[in-house]
């Protein structure tokens, strides 16, 4: 049931948003459709999916002082590997799915719907955004995430380089020797 949730409103979204001048004649009605839509998506992911179905959680909040404070959250539990997998390609293909979108309005000068589609942009970009961070590292940036798993592999690489230099064997023919 959750799974459903986690696809349904994105899905019923972008379906709103392709036939909505078959549907509807105003696209102010479109509009506040897929925005409502978007919205529980976002809310329903960030709050309910992602903690469910890859036990993963973030929010934001301002302090007193008025600074913004991220805070990501993993927790080690029992989770389906399907869920796992429907999750993460629903989480990356739909802002995809999206930036196309995007490209497509620009490109036929239709900047109402590019509106729409920022908005859906910036609602599943920052779940994605959160979930990735979440997943990859709390504290540090993501780009350092990756540094440090890029570093990661090529200490491996080169450990492994070392290991098969002094375990190899030497060659066994006598080099020719030209006169």
């Amino acid at each position: 049931m959750v799974t459903v949730f986690h696809l349904l409103f994105r899905t019923a979204a972008l379906i709103m948003y392709e036939l909505s001048e078959f549907i509807t004649n105003g696209f102010i009605g479109s509009f506040i459709t897929i925005v409502i839509l978007l919205s529980m998506d976002f809310w329903t992911v960030k709050n309910i999916t992602g903690r469910l179905m890859v036990g993963l959680r973030w929010w934001n909040y301002i302090d007193d002082e008025g600074q913004s404070h991220w805070v990501f959250e993993a927790h080690k539990g029992r989770v389906s590997q399907t869920e796992v997998r429907v999750f993460w390609v629903a989480l990356v293909v739909f802002p995809v799915i999206w930036s196309i979108l995007f490209l497509i309005a620009i490109g036929f000068f239709k900047f109402r719907w590019a509106m729409v589609v920022l908005i859906a942009l910036s609602l599943t970009g920052s779940n994605l955004y959160g979930y990735v961070r979440c997943k990859f590292g709390k504290s540090e940036s993501i780009s350092q995430s990756f540094k440090n798993m890029a570093s990661g592999l090529v200490q491996k690489q080169m450990i492994s380089n070392v290991a098969n230099m002094f375990t190899r064997t030497p060659p066994t023919t006598a080099p020719s020797s030209t006169v």
